[in-house]
């Protein structure tokens, strides 16, 4: 057994220090690029951190029942360089929300912007300026 610790031990080293690097990161498939929605409502929880930010924000809809919604945004990085905070969203402030929905109709989507209490208007993906907002109404989100 002790002959093969070293060789073995060895062989392990080099398969980690020479790995090819895998990027752990997921589609966009589950969100509808061709549709932007603009959501109205209360911040539940906003988490400011690696890889994803993400926002839970509840929506009254026109039935007036309360969802909801689960918001992947980009990273804080890319965030900061669009002009967001930390400190941007917190629990109970009233915004609308811009995202590219969940294909599959649940209440979730793709952040693409916001506008914030202060009347703020952030983008949310380089070269974007969150001003993409438009009217109209979807079960409290507004087309």
């Amino acid at each position: 057994m002790k002959r093969l610790s070293g060789p073995v031990f060895t062989g392990l080293f080099f398969l980690y220090l020479f790995q090819a690097p895998v990027y752990g990161h997921h589609s966009g498939a589950p969100y509808d690029a061709n549709t932007q929605i603009t959501l109205e409502g209360e911040v539940v929880d906003w988490s400011w951190r690696n890889p994803h930010t993400s926002l839970q924000l509840k929506v009254t809809g026109t039935d007036g029942k309360a969802v909801v919604w689960i918001i992947e945004g980009t990273s804080p990085n890319i965030l900061v360089r669009q002009g967001w905070k930390r400190t941007s969203l917190n629990p109970g402030d009233k915004v609308q929300i811009t995202v590219h929905p969940l294909r599959d109709g649940k209440p979730g989507g793709s952040l693409l912007g916001a506008v914030l209490v202060d009347g703020a208007v952030l983008g949310a993906t380089p070269g974007s300026s969150g001003r993409s907002l438009s009217a109209g109404d979807s079960g409290g989100a507004k087309e």
